[in-house]
């Protein structure tokens, strides 16, 4: 079994400093049932791949166990486990990449948080035997990869025989390193039916280890954490961790941080502004099936479904306990089964792929952009403008030069203690008009709040919309220069 990591573009031999193996040597270790190596077939200025390549003795794998066969046939002898990616694979990644997984790189270490496009191989893969049929693309897809499945043969000289319960794999897609093989390393095993060691307590560590970024956002992670653990009560243990590691008290954090903002702005009536522009602009833009994303606590949602144009609404969060409150502030419970059917919340995060965000009229963004770390903005708008890809998006977002008007608000200081940034009126239209040039859509902007002449307004609107039915643009705040450039976008965010 083997997988090959390889990097694309200039400076591509970087990936042998990440991976912390020399291009022009091989790397061979022992591990649970075989030997794994590792070796470059191709290193180039544009090109440099790495291959993992396991060689697993089936003999020595049954026998591991108490020196006795797991089973009164040829099975353990003769199988798949060779050939096809597994918990095995995982193992070796582990062993030879951990310093790589763990987001070591004394050379360079300005590499490691750094996202380069990666291409990743497994030429055998399993797909597991579950009611929800293939898998693959729900675990891969959501973290951000390309993902390109070929159905691999019983035998190729007999088509009619059809084909067999393994794909060949292929992920694409701008990534940090040491988060690629945390990903293989997770969801390898998850798509292995046997595991080929023993589970226990702590191979919930090790999943909360490698996963805990990204996996309490995936909206898959019951299925991973079930197909990891396989045992229901390691995975309601995982589980459980997930909801409540990191914070002690986030739902506290958060409101603390709304509150402080709310003072700041209750005086300008900012957030009743907010909602009415908000809803007048989903009215011009048509209305019809409407998507809020970052919905929060379901003030929108509320003026929403009183629109008469509006005929559908979703409200997306990430967070379980806002969409709790969102369903208490609609009154779900109390409303007409006809009313109820036309509402629908939902939880997942915005800088993962989710199908449900897809076929929407009209999508809002209204204050989430700001949180949002800088780094993550490319891929959000490939989620939203990209996959989702509503004819409208109405996005609004702090306006950083109305600050000074603030009182109590220390210079450089930003309204919420969440805010990752908070953008000038140039550089919200730098990261617009990027948006624009990459998905097709044209944008106008508009004032939120009392528009000061110098500082402008405390809130900016932009309303984007497919170029094949947008209407009057209004023109924003003039940026120098034509060429609109991601890595100008990052910078002016920080």
């Amino acid at each position: 079994m083997l997988v090959s990591i390889t990097c694309v573009g200039p400076n591509s031999s970087d990936l042998g400093f990440l991976l912390h193996k020399h291009p022009d040597r091989v790397r061979s270790i022992e591990v649970g049932g075989g030997r794994a190596h590792v070796f470059y077939p191709e290193v180039s200025a544009e090109r440099t791949t790495a291959t993992l390549l396991v060689e697993v003795d089936p003999v020595r794998l049954s026998r591991k166990v108490g020196g006795k066969r797991a089973a009164p046939n040829l099975e353990p002898y003769v199988n798949d486990r060779p050939y096809v990616a597994s918990s095995m694979l995982s193992v070796a990644l582990g062993k030879l990449y951990g310093t790589a997984m763990a987001g070591t790189c004394e050379t360079k270490p300005e590499l490691v948080d750094q996202p380069i496009q990666l291409e990743i191989d497994l030429p055998v893969v399993p797909i597991p035997r579950t009611k929800d049929g293939n898998i693959i693309v729900r675990l891969f897809e959501p973290l951000g990869w390309d993902v390109r499945t070929t159905p691999l043969p019983l035998d190729p000289q007999f088509e009619s025989w059809g084909d067999s319960n393994y794909v060949s794999l292929n992920l694409t897609g701008r990534q940090t390193v040491k988060d690629a093989l945390a990903h293989l390393y997770v969801l390898l095993p998850v798509l292995d039916g046997r595991k080929h060691y023993w589970i226990g307590s702590d191979e919930v560590d090790k999943l909360l280890r490698r996963g805990g970024d990204w996996l309490a956002e995936h909206p898959e992670r019951e299925l991973i954490s079930r197909r990891y653990l396989r045992f229901r009560s390691l995975a309601r243990d995982a589980l459980a961790r997930l909801a409540t590691d990191g914070v002690s008290d986030p739902d506290a954090t958060d409101q603390a941080n709304d509150a402080g903002e709310g003072a700041l702005e209750r005086p300008l009536s900012l957030n009743q502004r907010r909602l009415e522009a908000v809803t007048e602009a989903v009215a011009a833009c048509g209305g019809g099936s409407v998507l809020d994303l970052g919905c929060g606590e379901g003030r929108l949602l509320k003026r929403l479904i009183s629109e008469p144009k509006v005929t559908k609404v979703l409200g997306v969060d990430v967070s379980l306990r806002a969409l709790k409150r969102a369903e208490e502030r609609l009154r779900l419970d109390d409303m007409s089964e006809r009313r109820r059917e036309s509402i629908t919340l939902a939880q997942s995060a915005l800088t993962y792929t989710d199908a449900r965000l897809a076929g929407h009229d009209v999508a809002t963004v209204v204050e989430v952009v700001e949180h949002i770390d800088a780094e993550r903005l490319d891929v959000f708008g490939r989620v939203v403008f990209g996959d989702a890809k509503p004819n409208a998006v109405i996005v609004t977002t702090p306006n950083r030069e109305y600050n000074v008007h603030f009182e109590g608000l220390a210079d450089g200081q930003l309204r919420h203690g969440d805010h990752r940034f908070e953008w000038t009126r140039a550089e919200f239209t730098l990261w617009a008009e990027q948006v624009c040039n990459t998905y097709g859509y044209q944008v106008s902007y508009a004032p939120i709040g009392p528009d000061d002449p110098v500082t402008g307004p405390p809130t900016q609107m932009a309303v984007f919309r497919k170029s094949e039915v947008q209407g009057p643009e209004v023109q924003g705040p003039e940026v120098e220069g034509s060429e609109i450039r991601q890595s100008e976008v990052r910078e002016v965010t920080q």
